[in-house]
């Protein structure tokens, strides 16, 4: 891949995919390209069963490198660039199960990438939250939306408006993280949850995922319906 991203498959089909730009693990362009570049080969791997994504030292992500915007023309182009190299609807449209390991901080495009996984674990020393609003932006990997769609707009609001930070037991309460794990062991307790999901047949994995997330957008009636016909083709 590249020095800021490197990708290894395991024999059970876990994927890691392992961000390396620490100790902060600010994205830049090189680690988005990585991170396309990774996401399309485990999209590509039919041996691939679960992506892991986890970070290297002890922070998962501080965010986008904003030193980076200084190169362009304006902040906006600066965001046009960095959209049009975008990592984030790839994770979102792999058909197989996606678990990240959380830690330290996890803000702006950092949890942004963590909420498009299926499950996230977290160290208990983690700080999430979306603080684009106090340098004057909005969040640009659609956290906005990612996050409302999980907790609600109620609770969404103060998060992403007022750039207010969450430790593990906002989160846990909230429902963002699944599990709240000494750091010591984060690393081996998400390996082993990633192998459990590779366990999965991949249809019904990609199914559950499906129900799952029409859930979200169609009404009960065609959300039950989608199920139903999932489960007698399955």
């Amino acid at each position: 891949m590249t020095d800021r991203v490197t990708l290894s498959f395991s024999d059970q089909g876990v994927a890691t995919v392992l961000i390396c730009n620490p100790p902060l693990n600010v994205y830049d362009l090189e680690m988005r390209d990585g991170l396309i570049e990774s996401i399309a080969a485990v999209r590509d791997n039919p041996d691939a069963r679960c992506l892991l994504l986890r970070a290297e030292g002890p922070h998962f992500s501080a965010g986008a490198d904003l030193t980076e915007f200084g190169s362009a023309s304006s902040i906006f182009e600066g965001r046009r660039i960095r959209w049009d190299r975008d990592p984030w609807l790839p994770l979102l449209g792999l058909s197989i199960p996606t678990v990240v390991a959380l830690k330290g901080y996890a803000v702006g495009s950092g949890l942004e990438m963590a909420m498009l996984c299926d499950l996230r674990i977290a160290a208990t020393d983690v700080v999430l939250g979306l603080p684009e609003t106090k340098l004057g932006m909005l969040p640009a990997a659609g956290g906005t939306q990612t996050l409302t769609r999980l907790v609600g707009p109620h609770a969404a609001a103060p998060i992403v408006l007022m750039g207010r930070n969450l430790d593990i037991d906002d989160a846990m309460e909230l429902g963002i993280v699944a599990e709240a794990i000494d750091p010591a062991e984060l690393d081996h307790i998400a390996e082993r949850r990633a192998a459990e999901l590779a366990l999965l047949d991949p249809d019904v994995a990609m199914n559950l995922r499906r129900c799952i997330a029409a859930s979200k957008d169609l009404p009960l009636y065609l959300g039950l319906e989608l199920e139903r016909r999932l489960a007698v083709n399955s």
